[in-house]
């Protein structure tokens, strides 16, 4: 199981948000390519990256600063923000990127993400992000009708990576994950789920580590990794161990 630390990208900076609030923002890192380095540095092979101003504007504004991370980190990246078109999505790709997620296109343009999940297997990943069961889009300002095991299923056969699945309402709030809806959501789809959204503490990494046979093949962790409440080090050991045979 793999835990990404998330960079989120606001003007410029490292930031995180509460329940998408993108007021709410809070400062950790003024050199977010920096923050990279460090987070390599204490072993973390992945890196969760968003533009959230691209998110909201649907297109890349902090473009220059993905660049810079990318430049200063070996780690592999998976890239979300504002890519809504094949074009963006080829050209994040052939910079070195090596996921792209679509969100937004995954709801309006299922077929840009079936042709380029096609033609790029294991580098599309469909982000589904979800308020009350509701896929949001727009940068979390717009809600639509579909649900979440719903809009996932579109996708099941046509080669994405995985389903990065937040609950917006846990988002930055260090309340701890809803682990039995995350895992009732992996169960009901057959692509691998990368649980986000409330993540506060070791507990909650092992919960999900638990339902690792459910089909939960990742974490993202983002404000507890910056203010100390998980140990890098302790989680990615604990994601390490394997489960004991039943």
């Amino acid at each position: 199981m793999i835990l990404f630390p998330a960079i989120d990208l606001k003007e410029g900076s490292c930031v995180r948000l509460l329940r998408g609030d993108m007021a709410s923002a809070t400062v950790f890192n003024r050199d977010p390519a920096a923050q990279a380095g460090e987070f390599a540095a204490a072993g973390f092979t992945w890196l969760h990256v968003v533009d959230l101003d691209g998110a909201v504007a649907g297109r890349s504004i902090n473009g220059a600063v993905v660049a810079a991370i990318r430049r200063a980190v070996d780690s592999r990246i998976q890239l979300g923000g504002g890519i809504r078109d094949r074009a963006a999505i080829e050209r994040w790709l052939g910079l070195g990127i090596d996921r792209v997620v679509l969100g937004t296109a995954a709801s309006r343009d299922p077929e840009l993400v079936r042709c380029v999940a096609a033609d790029h297997p294991g580098k599309i990943v469909v982000g589904i992000d979800a308020r009350e069961g509701h896929v949001a889009v727009e940068g979390w300002i717009e809600t639509t009708e579909f649900g979440v095991v719903e809009l996932a299923r579109r996708y099941e056969e046509c080669g994405v990576a995985a389903i990065v699945y937040t609950d917006i309402a846990r988002d930055g709030a260090l309340g701890g994950i809803d682990v039995e809806a995350v895992a009732e959501v992996a169960r009901q789809i057959r692509v691998p789920l990368i649980a986000s959204g409330g993540v506060s503490s070791l507990d909650d990494i092992a919960a999900l580590k638990g339902h690792e046979a459910d089909g939960i093949a990742g974490i993202i962790c983002g404000r507890a990794l910056y203010d100390g409440r998980i140990d890098p080090k302790a989680a990615l050991r604990l994601l390490s161990k394997e489960e004991p045979p039943c």
